[in-house]
């Protein structure tokens, strides 16, 4: 199938390079004229695994092509998907500008049938308005819109459109059914077929109970170090019952990233709207909020007064194995040590470039390895999850350090391990060692 997508960001640039891979034929189209040339040259914007490799091979090979015109990409495809961005607006409702924008530019330029489908994550009823914007301005055309949101977690975007657990069409037409299927066909997954705003709910739902699973371990954490508890082996007996699961038991210094305080907020500004106030959502977000400053006050308790404290800090990334530092609960700690007068120094394996373009950056350090910025250090907290900190040598991160002393932010380490090797160490929800 011919296939073009609006949008060349994360989502957008993911599923184009996926569904070129399984042999569509793909147009990704994005208005900035620089990122575009970079594309072309076979230059990636963004980290993620396995995407290089999938987006230089599909170029190559002619299925994947790249356009900054609109007409061109609506002309091309017999089905536009819509995957721009939909940012949260100071209430926490979604800003919408950019999806009825390109609902504009599709119907000023279509010339035939055509299935627009709603990739980004919207709001329900977006479907409606973006029907409503269409046959306003293009109101001879024939066309379906469709919701099929993405379910793409950074780190592993690639395997989650390669081998999803679940696709989800949202169409109130038969025609446009029959082409979304056919789309998916070389896809093995189970297909959920729903109306529009069923589908666009799912996503929001969806995100915002995993969200609830997260905050719901970290309140847990709180319980397990007022009482001496484990809040590992508490989430593993939790997660062994298979009406639950393991997944998104793992309490930390709480959520961040582009997708999570987002949807979150818009799913409470939804139901606000509906007049169905989703108080158990705004909750989680308290918890979320709750927990980073927990996980400071100990800080603050062990070391007494933060001010002119060298401190490393490893992790900048919302998460693991994405250079992405939107929302990152790592720089949000950073910028809380720096504004009580802490010397942060930082590492992170993939975020550090972008974190030196934040207003931040000036006021901190940027080491080129997880040992340099332990150089010196009176204190380590371990901010994000990835790997490579698991496999320090101790032994020399200790005869590094001026102090001895970790705050490890995702439980990555064994407490016993480092107690042994002479640290004293602070989890989440664990026994101070």
């Amino acid at each position: 199938m011919k296939l073009t997508i609006i949008g060349s960001g994360y989502v957008g640039l993911t599923t184009g390079a996926c569904f070129a891979e399984v042999g569509h034929h793909v147009m990704c189209v994005d208005n900035n004229p620089a990122k575009i040339e970079k594309l072309l040259r076979g230059e990636i914007p963004i980290y993620e695994p396995g995407l290089e490799e999938l987006v230089t091979n599909n170029v190559s090979a002619g299925r994947l092509k790249f356009t900054t015109s609109t007409e061109e990409g609506v002309e091309y495809g017999d089905v536009v998907f819509i995957a721009v961005p939909t940012p949260p607006q100071p209430d926490g409702s979604v800003d919408l500008r950019f999806i009825e924008k390109v609902a504009r530019e599709i119907a000023a330029v279509m010339k035939s049938y055509k299935v627009i489908v709603d990739k980004s994550t919207v709001p329900v009823k977006t479907g409606e308005k973006v029907t409503e914007t269409i046959k306003r301005y293009a109101p001879t055309m024939e066309f379906d819109v469709v919701s099929n949101p993405e379910f793409l977690r950074e780190g592993c975007a690639v395997e989650d459109l390669m081998k999803p657990d679940r696709i989800v069409i949202g169409a109130n037409s038969d025609r446009a059914m029959a082409l979304m299927q056919k789309v998916y066909a070389p896809f093995v997954a189970p297909v959920l077929v729903t109306d529009i705003n069923s589908a666009e709910l799912i996503k929001h739902a969806a995100n915002s109970f995993l969200a609830l699973k997260i905050s719901y371990i970290n309140a847990v954490s709180a319980i397990c170090e007022a009482s001496g508890a484990d809040v590992e082996k508490v989430a593993e007996g939790i997660g062994m019952d298979k009406r639950i699961g393991r997944h998104f038991l793992n309490a930390g210094i709480g959520y961040g990233g582009s997708c999570f305080p987002k949807d979150i907020a818009a799913f409470v500004a939804i139901s606000d709207q509906l007049g169905v106030p989703f108080t158990l959502l705004k909750e989680v977000q308290k918890i979320n909020k709750d927990q980073l400053q927990r996980f400071i006050k100990n800080i603050r308790d062990a070391l007494w007064v933060l001010g002119d404290k060298k401190i490393a800090v490893w992790g900048l990334t919302f998460k693991n194995n994405t250079d992405d530092i939107r929302s990152s609960v790592a720089i949000d700690l950073i910028e809380a040590l720096v504004a009580e007068g802490a010397h942060v120094t930082a590492y992170d394996p993939k975020g550090t470039e972008n974190a030196k373009g934040l207003p931040l950056a000036g006021q901190i350090k940027f080491a080129d390895s997880a040992m340099d910025c332990v150089d010196g250090a009176e204190a380590l907290i371990i901010a994000t999850e990835w790997p490579e900190f698991k496999q320090q040598d101790f032994a020399e991160v200790k005869r590094r350090m001026v102090a001895p002393i970790v705050f490890d932010g995702r439980n990555l380490l064994h407490p016993e391990t480092m107690k042994e090797l002479g640290f004293t160490y602070r989890g989440i929800g664990r026994a101070q060692v």
